[in-house]
């Protein structure tokens, strides 16, 4: 899959740019089915022949697919996530894509008693609780909540969340480093709210990541639960095997 536009002829590009303005649009969302080659070569005002050309450059440049007897999607967006520790928002810009979020909740509340075990700190100490749907490219994509001890991340409470990353502004506000992350994922039906909020069905397949990060004294300074859509999440990692 390509990050760069494919080069095709004159009419084929004018064509993969108007589809392009048509699905960042939302006129075709994501996973959603093109209309037939006929009704979309006349709403484009080309041929078949170039707009099959202008689709197999979109589809190399990783912004459709074809399935077979089908016909063309739009693709889901995705967040790959490689066994390296960056956010949210750091890897949607490392493949050139728009990170916003939408504040669900953002309070200052006490911790419960597992929160101030996991986190180290005295029974009831607050902690920053901020819920946040993230989407990309304007697709909701997962539903991020963050506990924060407050005694180690003051200030992040009165900041907006509608931008930015979290191990950014830790970093940048606070002067804390995020350099560990104990992390888990397991699969689970999507509950009502969830789903009413990624836009799915209750019930539908998500992946769920848990987490514990720690700065660079080994202290933990978050508690993490993501909960992605699951046609929007990939991991990749590379797995050594012991000599034996």
């Amino acid at each position: 899959m390509s990050s760069t536009p494919v080069p095709v002829g004159r009419s084929a590009a004018r064509a993969r740019a108007r589809l392009l303005d048509l699905i960042a649009s939302g006129v075709f969302p994501p996973s959603e089915r093109l209309p037939g080659e006929r009704d979309l070569a006349a709403k484009l005002g080309v041929s078949r022949t170039v707009l099959r050309e202008a689709l197999a450059a979109l589809a190399e440049e990783g912004q459709v697919e074809s399935s077979p007897a089908r016909g063309w999607f739009v693709r889901a967006r995705t967040v790959w996530d490689r066994a390296e520790l960056a956010s949210f928002t750091e890897r949607a810009r490392a493949r050139g894509l728009v990170a916003t979020s939408q504040v669900l909740q953002s309070r200052v509340r006490p911790a419960v008693i597992g929160e101030s075990a996991q986190l180290a700190i005295a029974p009831a100490a607050d902690v920053f609780e901020l819920v946040r749907l993230r989407s990309l490219n304007g697709t909701p994509i997962c539903v991020d909540r963050s506990v924060l001890p407050v005694s180690r991340t003051r200030g992040l409470a009165e900041l907006e969340w509608e931008t930015g990353s979290l191990y950014e502004r830790l970093e940048a506000e606070c002067g804390v480093q995020v350099t560990q992350s104990d992390y888990t994922m397991s699969a689970e039906g999507a509950s009502p709210e969830v789903a009413e909020q990624l836009g799915i069905g209750a019930g539908t397949p998500v992946l769920v990541g848990d987490e514990i990060a720690f700065e660079v004294s080994g202290l933990p300074v978050l508690l993490g639960r993501v909960t992605y859509r699951g046609d929007a999440y990939h991991f990749q990692a590379t797995l050594f095997r012991r000599a034996q």
